[in-house]
């Protein structure tokens, strides 16, 4: 899994896409997307560029005439879902021998030959770092050739293209931030499917932010594999390699923080992922001194053995990242902390499992996303370490994180009670019509009768009861 990798839901079976119809549409797309929130705001890059060529999505793969997944290269079950959903593609060949399917994203570069060559299972292979040659690799394939470009950059931030927001609630939207990733946990392979890290212009960001605005939207989140070593100097260079002149005129996370905070005060602002060892004060002073910036960090562990920690090159030890945390709530007491847990990594202990489970208890996240390891190629964890943890074992770890967690989330909700929200609003209840849902500043989902309010309306909640995972109340004044 990869450090702070958010993922979207491990369970269900991708998203299709839906565009927004083009004006000279003459072919039908079909995108599906798996794993993390890159790899949405990814696909919405892919919708702006095929929506200017002329294409109009489905959501019925059956009668596309380009088929494209959006991949994730994280565990390996997420790769077997890809391919048993490439195979159910096949049905589309067989019916109109025209059609294209294409695979995007992470899995691109490291599976292209088994794709193309051994499996046959698609038409074009496609890398993160080359969406902008979709048209013309797309024209390849149709004319019987593959279409493959898998080349990662050092400079694509894809800034001066505005996203296709698919499927939007129109409250919420992503804006990418940086892309790649410089940190070589020994975990992870997102390094080697997005390649090195770069930041984009503030300038860009601010831009996209102001038309989000313009189009009524309420809330962004900031993203990057790693949003707290955002730095832009004039060409988005890595902090080590920046003279002191140009640190002293860099803008760096917190002050893009602000830039985008002061654009409206009504624009909630948040962002995802952050990393314990990059993560300053600064940047928790800033959300302090903004009622905008959502009192929210997203911080993985991944383990609470400083071993282990060592041995995936996290760079940080348990000591740190407590500190972290004490830092967190002496700036926001009421911090909504969540994070990130593999169980069973190799050589892992029972002690060094229960180190974890006493960093669980000792933190109290409102929120995990909680994994057993699964090896990786081209890792150093694949290179240097035996995966030698039995599946048996690690699942019964697993399943005691997830308990504790479990737990920790109701404690966390509980604590909610008795208290009024501050919620925004981004829809109805997937349990009922008559009820609306949204977030508090600390992410916790707010449900609400719903009576003359609507969507992006911010309102005062009084929470009187909640579930395992939910607040629920009544609205007492707009906010």
């Amino acid at each position: 899994m990869k450090s702070g990798e958010k993922i979207i839901d491990e369970n269900r079976q991708g998203e299709a896409l839906i565009l927004p119809k083009s004006e000279k549409t003459s072919k039908k797309l079909f995108l599906e997307s798996y794993g993390c929130q890159m790899n949405f705001s990814d696909s919405e890059i892919v919708a702006s560029i095929l929506t200017k060529n002329g294409f109009e999505t489905t959501t019925n793969f059956e009668e596309a005439d380009l088929i494209f997944v959006n991949t994730c290269s994280i565990r390996d079950n997420a790769e077997q879902r890809v391919r048993n959903r490439l195979n159910d593609f096949k049905r589309v060949k067989r019916k109109n021998p025209n059609a294209l399917v294409g695979v995007l994203g992470c899995m691109a570069e490291r599976l292209k030959h088994q794709f193309l060559e051994e499996e046959k299972l698609v038409d074009l292979v496609v890398g993160p770092d080359a969406y902008r040659d979709l048209p013309s690799l797309i024209e390849q394939a149709e004319d019987g050739h593959k279409g493959v470009n898998v080349i990662l950059s050092k400079e694509e931030t894809y800034a001066d293209l505005t996203p296709v927001r698919l499927n939007s609630n129109g409250v919420c939207a992503f804006i990418s931030i940086t892309r790649g990733c410089d940190n070589m946990c020994s975990f992870c392979v997102v390094p080697f499917t997005r390649g090195r890290e770069r930041s984009r212009d503030p300038e860009s960001i601010v831009k996209e932010a102001k038309e989000l605005v313009a189009l009524g939207y309420k809330e962004v989140t900031l993203l990057g594999q790693n949003v707290d070593s955002y730095i832009w100097s004039g060409g988005g260079l890595k902090k080590e390699i920046l003279s002191e002149e140009q640190k002293a005129s860099s803008v760096n996370f917190a002050q893009l923080l602000e830039k985008v905070a002061l654009i409206d005060p009504t624009l909630r602002v948040r962002f995802s992922t952050s990393h314990p060892k990059d993560l300053t004060d600064d940047v928790v002073h800033m959300m302090a001194k903004y009622e905008n910036i959502c009192d929210y960090i997203h911080l993985p562990v991944q383990s609470g053995s400083s071993r282990i920690l060592e041995m995936m090159n996290r760079g940080y030890t348990r000591e740190w990242y407590l500190d972290r945390i004490r830092s967190i709530r002496s700036i926001i007491p009421e911090c909504g902390i969540s994070t990130d847990i593999i169980t069973g990594f190799c050589s892992e202990t029972e002690e060094d499992h229960a180190q974890t489970l006493s960093l669980m208890e000792e933190v109290k996240f409102d929120f995990a996303y909680m994994f057993m390891y699964s090896e990786r190629p081209k890792t150093l964890a694949e290179r240097k370490y035996k995966d030698d943890v039995s599946e048996e074992v690690k699942n019964r770890r697993h399943n005691e994180v997830m308990a504790i967690q479990a737990r920790n989330s109701a404690i966390g909700v509980e604590r909610g009670l008795n208290k009024v929200h501050k919620v925004l609003i981004e829809g109805t209840s997937k349990k009922s019509q008559e009820m609306l849902m949204g977030r508090n500043s600390q992410n916790a989902v707010v449900v609400f009768p719903k009576e003359n309010y609507k969507k992006g309306d911010y309102v005062n909640v009084l929470v009187t009861k909640c579930t395992a995972t939910t607040m629920i109340g009544h609205v007492v004044s707009i906010a």
